[in-house]
Order: structure tokens, then C-alpha cells, then sequence
């Protein structure tokens, strides 16, 4: 046996405190991860949505984590209002946020994420679409949609459907504005007549506006690209005076399951852009991972807006986890790490450009069908058929 002097034992003993040291310092970190979302207001239902994809990202996390790293998340509610969004940020950055995940319409997320840029922190999100999100040459500027994604979908469906003349009734917002003009100029060259109509954030009845769509533009076809609320009035002025038409669709926060529950007389056969068909139905292991999660806290089945909260997420953790094992836990390590992501998630294939945009994003989408939304766009992501033609009131 090998004899070892009092002197190296010490020398031993003190090396491997060190060492043990070292490592419960490794197993003692905390990333904090700050979000401002609407939980009140009139967007409400889709930034809790978001919110509780967030949570589950940070319990995934957490979980795989375990022992070595730690993920704490910080909320506060914006309550879809610009200033108090920026307020939120600054607050969030005063208590040592590593990053931001959340944040819902692209009128809030632009000086939102204007203010932690100035403060140096990465921003992630899916809830804005604006294309002048992206080219502000912020370094940490992520999202893992886009607004063409969206756009797709909708000129899809309309060229499947047949439809030869639709009416576009949008709020006049930068992010819904571009949006319709996406599909007016990518529906046109197909032979589709369009005629556009725009409507700002006082408007509460839109009677006048479906009353034109119906009378004087008579379209075999609908696209609303708003907001929730706006949804709701829109739908409900055309139940009332019920235009000619073969379907009804709209852009996001309208196929969710939240949707169908609260509104199911204006829902039924109307289209709206979706991940996922409600009820869900997970089959791989990633999907069984989410929802396993997202069901040990919430009673209710997850819609898109959760799966994208979750996604942008669990990649943020994973790049903040990288950053910081290379000593590199700022701005721009962690954006370093967000544009070397190139994997399939279960939101589909998510990859950073050089502005912080996903140019692999394409949506899908849903039907209300007594209160079941199937995916019914494209054909390779079916899970039901479309009734076809069919509105709320016919």
C-alpha cells in the first residue's frame, strides 16, 4: 500500500473542496428569464396562452437540468399596452433577467424588445410578425415565425378553395397591414379579385364593413386579419347579416380550442392558421414531452400558442446553458448560440438568419367543426377534411 504524507492528504482534501466547490457553484446557478405578455386586457386569452407554453418550457428545462442548473422565470402583464410593456422590460432588467421569451402583437414587442436591447439582454419571441421587427439590426432579436409563414397558408387555402373574389377586412396595424397586403399581392396573379377593408383599434361594430363586403363587393370569400376581439365583432356583425359566401377565414388566435368553448355559435366552419388540431393528438417522443409537461399543470388541452411559447422557450434555455459553459453568458454569447439552432421541433424546423428570423416557418390551418378544430392545409399535415362550402350561419 502506498504510503501518502499528512502534507499531500491535505493537499488532497483541499484540492477536492475546491473542486466540489466549484461544482456546487455549477449546480447552484440560476438563469432568470423575464417576460412581459398580456394576462389582461383584450388579448388576454392568446398571452396566457403564451404564457403557459413559457411555463412549461421552464418546467421541461428544469427537469432536464436537475441538480446541475436551475431556470426561473419572471412575469409580469403588460396588459397590451406599449408603455407598460417597456416598463415591464426595464423593471425585469433590473432584477437580472439573462433574456426575454414572450411578448404578444408586434406593436408591444417593438419597444419592447427597443428597450432590452438598450440593456443588452437576447429577446425570443413568436407573437409579433412585423417585418420592421427584424430589420433593426438588433443582434438579439429572435423569433421563431414569420409573418409569410402566416401569409402562405391563407393564399393556400384560398387557391385550393377556388375562391375568385374575397374581401380582406384588416386592422390597419403594421403587423396586420403588411399581412394583408401579402395576400392581396400573392392571391391577384392567380385571377382572384380583392378588395380591401381597413379598420383601426376604435372600431367596435363592423356592421358597416361586412355590409359593404356584402352588398357591393359580394365575394365568395372572407379574410379577417385582426385580433381576437376584432374576430369576435366581425363574425358576429356577418352572422347577423349574412353575406353570400362560401368561408370565412382569419390569421392568428382564431383556431384555438379557447376560441371554440367561449364562441361556439360564431366558430362553427370558420378557418383560422394552426400548428395543431384540437383536441391534440401527440405521437413523438419531443410532442409527448411538451404535453406531459404542459398536463401537470393545466387542465386544458394546449393549442399553437402554447407549443410556440414553449418552443422559443426550451431553444432560449438551451443556448442560455451553452453561453454560460463557455463563459459567454451576455447578449452576444447567447445570441451566438441561438443562430447555430438548426432543429425540428415540434412547431416544425426552426433556424436563425442573420436578422433573427425563422425563413423555414410555413403555418397550417385549422377548422372550427363542432368544437373540434382538424388541421384541414396542406394535404401532408391533415388530420381531417374540410367542410366546404360552409360559414357560421349556412
Amino acid at each position: 500500500m502506498k504510503f501518502i504524507s499528512k502534507s499531500k492528504l491535505l493537499g488532497c482534501a483541499v484540492g477536492l473542496a475546491v473542486s466540489m466547490a466549484g461544482f456546487s457553484a455549477v449546480q447552484a446557478e440560476t438563469f432568470v428569464i423575464g417576460e412581459h405578455t398580456p394576462l389582461t386586457g383584450k388579448l388576454a386569452r392568446v398571452g396566457n396562452g403564451s404564457h403557459h407554453g413559457v411555463v412549461t418550457g421552464i418546467k421541461v428545462l428544469n427537469e432536464k437540468y436537475k441538480g446541475v442548473h436551475t431556470f426561473e422565470l419572471k412575469t409580469i402583464d403588460d396588459e397590451s399596452s406599449p408603455a407598460k410593456a417597456v416598463s415591464a422590460v426595464e423593471k425585469l432588467v433590473s432584477e437580472g433577467v439573462v433574456a426575454f421569451s414572450g411578448g404578444y402583437a408586434s406593436g408591444i414587442i417593438g419597444p419592447a424588445s427597443e428597450a432590452a436591447n438598450k440593456a443588452n439582454i437576447p429577446y425570443i419571441t413568436f407573437g409579433g410578425v412585423a417585418e420592421a421587427l427584424s430589420q433593426r439590426g438588433h443582434e438579439g432579436f429572435f423569433r421563431i415565425n414569420s409573418s409569410e409563414g402566416y401569409g402562405k397558408a391563407l393564399v393556400g387555402l384560398t387557391e385550393e378553395m377556388g375562391l375568385t373574389n374575397i374581401s380582406i377586412i384588416y386592422n390597419n396595424k403594421d403587423a396586420t397591414l403588411k399581412m394583408a397586403e401579402y395576400i392581396e399581392e400573392h392571391v391577384q396573379p392567380k385571377g382572384i379579385t380583392v378588395t380591401m377593408h381597413e379598420y383601426d383599434d376604435n372600431v367596435k361594430d363592423f356592421k358597416s364593413i361586412v355590409n359593404k363586403v356584402k352588398l357591393r363587393d359580394r365575394p365568395d370569400g372572407i379574410i379577417m386579419v385582426g385580433y381576437e376581439s376584432e374576430y369576435v365583432g366581425i363574425l358576429r356583425a356577418a352572422k347577423l347579416l349574412k353575406p353570400d359566401v362560401k368561408a370565412i377565414m382569419g390569421a392568428w388566435s382564431l383556431a384555438t380550442g379557447k376560441m371554440a368553448q367561449e364562441f361556439p355559435d360564431l366558430m362553427e366552419n370558420v378557418y383560422g392558421t394552426a400548428m395543431l388540431p384540437f383536441p391534440v393528438t401527440f405521437t413523438t417522443d419531443k410532442e409527448k414531452l411538451f404535453y406531459n409537461a404542459y398536463k401537470e399543470n393545466y387542465e386544458e388541452e394546449p393549442s399553437y400558442l402554447e407549443q410556440f411559447g414553449y418552443v422559443q422557450t426550451r431553444l432560449l434555455g438551451e443556448a442560455i446553458i451553452r453561453a454560460h459553459d463557455k463563459g459567454e453568458l451576455n447578449l452576444k454569447g447567447i445570441s451566438a448560440e441561438l443562430r447555430k439552432v438548426d432543429e425540428e421541433t415540434i412547431s416544425g424546423r426552426v433556424r436563425f438568419d442573420e436578422n433573427g428570423d425563422n425563413p423555414e416557418f410555413v403555418q397550417r390551418v385549422g377548422q372550427h367543426q363542432s368544437g373540434n378544430i382538424p388541421l384541414v392545409w396542406p394535404s401532408t399535415a391533415k388530420s381531417g377534411d374540410k367542410v366546404f362550402p360552409a360559414t357560421p350561419w349556412k
